[in-house]
């Protein structure tokens, strides 16, 4: 029998996971290529011989996904695999269309295919959207957990944005280790938070190896998701957050969907400032595809640290950069506070915008005054310096996970939005956590 031909579509990230897990050592399958998107500056790089395994000695290279066509005519592919998130589902079927037009057979691998089994306790937090609160989720259920006397290690989904080799496995217990690591302003966001707390955080490339290691010190593994993928370990807890601000993408965004119908816990987060009839919409689809999920509201609560600066004041608002741009969110948390705590007046950073962030506010038009953190790149953080401290502003609003304050060169004042998940009524994701604890002993 013949191998089959494959070419991966991926965004640095799942691709790689389902090669690994599926592919790699598979001789059904000869994977010869990757594709990527999404991310500025991963394609034209090579998925390394050390990572690639026996079968792949020179490695698989990565390739823009918009030479698909290309691709499959001159490497004469037989299937095109998807593997990546938080696109529509009308977006996938277009590449699907792609693939099929170009005489390839287009999948997707399924859940049983790609998680691996841990030998410690998994809870997964994941989402049906970027940009819903995965974060403050997870950091509510690493507390709990450690409040109980666990021992919590938190494994990121991967952000393989430098050298793929020595990224393999990474562990971060201080921020000398992001340093060390030289990570990227969106690596940092995920990552610092978690250390903060005192929580060891492991990421990577090769997530069978970070498990082996993550489990080898936990009690408890929180699976803490990217975008809306599904998680790379079979959860014992499988909570999923949801976004009233964006009612319906709940049903209408790969693999946000599948995320909503397999798990056990749904957290409708920023309840207290979506409209009502929003807020139900999305309990309704709940409880259509997920009879049996538990669906409990939460609030994001905002707080700043210094509210004198945000009062009465002309601001530059910065946005998380995943959860704007490709997330679609025309606003996050700094236009929130801007609200919330009397700013007179959002600064438009859009007229002095330099290199990539002016290219970013091109592609993506709906993003209005908020400026995301782009920062995937030395360059890209410098022009991004830039454009902040070209804008006409008082006080600059960070609500990036982050002090991203403290890593640019900035000429004016600057406050840190920070947002942490709050229980409202029963039933709640407290209540949760403590039956799972119950059932883990």
């Amino acid at each position: 029998m013949s191998e089959e031909r494959v070419l991966i579509l991926g965004a640095a990230g799942r691709d790689f996971h389902n090669f690994n897990v599926f592919f790699r050592d598979n001789p059904r399958y000869r994977v010869v290529a990757f594709t990527a998107t999404q991310i500025p500056g991963i394609d034209d790089r090579q998925y390394p011989p050390e990572l690639a395994g026996e079968r792949y000695p020179e490695g698989i290279p990565i390739e823009p996904e918009a030479d698909l066509e290309r691709i499959i005519r001159e490497r004469d592919v037989n299937q095109v695999v998807f593997s990546y998130s938080d696109v529509s589902h009308q977006a996938v079927m277009h590449l699907a269309a792609r693939a099929n037009a170009a005489g390839a057979d287009f999948r997707l691998l399924g859940l049983e295919r790609t998680m691996i089994d841990a030998k410690v306790p998994v809870v997964a937090v994941c989402a049906v959207r970027t940009g819903c609160g995965k974060s403050q989720t997870s950091r509510y259920v690493a507390t709990m957990l450690k409040e109980a006397g666990k021992k919590v290690v938190v494994v990121r989904h991967p952000m393989p944005y430098g050298d793929l080799a020595k990224q393999a496995v990474q562990r971060f217990v201080t921020r000398e280790d992001l340093e060390k690591h030289n990570c990227t302003i969106e690596e940092r966001e995920e990552y610092e938070t978690h250390i903060e707390m005192g929580t060891v955080v492991y990421a990577g490339v090769d997530y069978g190896r970070i498990l082996d290691q993550a489990q080898a010190e936990a009690d408890v593994v929180i699976w803490d998701g990217g975008n809306n993928d599904t998680p790379f370990y079979r959860p014992d807890l499988w909570i999923t957050v949801a976004d009233p601000l964006r009612p319906g993408h709940e049903m209408t965004y790969f693999p946000g969907e599948t995320n909503l119908r397999r798990a056990d816990v749904v957290v409708i987060n920023k309840a207290t400032v979506a409209k009502p009839e929003d807020v139900d919409l999305v309990q309704r689809n709940t409880a259509k595809v997920n009879p049996g999920a538990t669906i409990v509201l939460g609030a994001s609560k905002l707080t700043v640290d210094d509210e004198s600066k945000v009062r009465g004041k002309r601001v530059l608002t910065v946005e998380d950069g995943p959860t704007v741009t490709h997330g679609g969110m025309p606003f996050g948390a700094a236009k929130k506070a801007a609200e919330q705590f009397g700013a007179a007046v959002v600064a438009d950073p859009r007229v002095v915008a330099v290199g990539s962030i002016k290219a970013t506010f091109q592609k993506y038009p709906h993003l209005g005054t908020a400026l995301p953190a782009m920062g995937y790149s030395d360059q890209q953080v410098n022009e991004l310096e830039q454009t902040i401290n070209a804008v006409d502003c008082d006080t600059v609003l960070f609500a990036t996970p982050i002090d991203l304050g403290s890593l640019l060169k900035i000429d004016k004042p600057a406050v840190r939005v920070r947002y942490e998940l709050a229980d409202m009524n029963a039933p709640t994701l407290g209540q949760k956590v403590k039956e799972f604890l119950a059932k883990i002993g």
